[in-house]
């Protein structure tokens, strides 16, 4: 793991993944919902669909019912998005972060970097 990580402590980056995987799965549902509708037999729109289907119930009573079926995920991701970027850093005594501060998507950013950026 990064040295610009090591503030954290280990449950906080566990939890920063959970969520983050969490809510780049309901993103994906959505990006691919765009291509194929949710009862496809391909393996991965699948996947997303009963990878995430739980989570929608979950939080089925506070969806609007305006919303169409399709943006319901990306609703959902909002909430995780809202929890990872503002919250969390707020009960941990940070100063909001923003974008790219915590594990998941900075190490994914510095993995792009060193593959596309040229970079150590």
């Amino acid at each position: 793991m990064d040295h610009t990580f090591a503030a954290f402590p280990l449950w906080v980056i566990v939890i920063d993944y959970l969520l983050g995987i969490v809510m780049w799965t309901l993103i994906g549902r959505a990006a691919m919902n765009v291509f194929l509708p949710e009862d496809s037999d391909f393996f991965f729109m699948k996947f997303f669909v009963r990878a995430t289907n739980p989570i929608l119930r979950l939080f089925r009573p506070i969806t609007p019912s305006f919303l169409l079926d399709p943006l319901v995920p990306v609703f959902v991701a909002w909430f995780f998005y809202m929890i990872r970027f503002y919250l969390m850093p707020w009960l941990l005594g940070y100063s909001v972060m923003g974008m790219l501060s915590f594990p998941l998507e900075g190490e994914i950013a510095q993995a792009l970097y060193r593959m596309f950026g040229g970079g150590g």
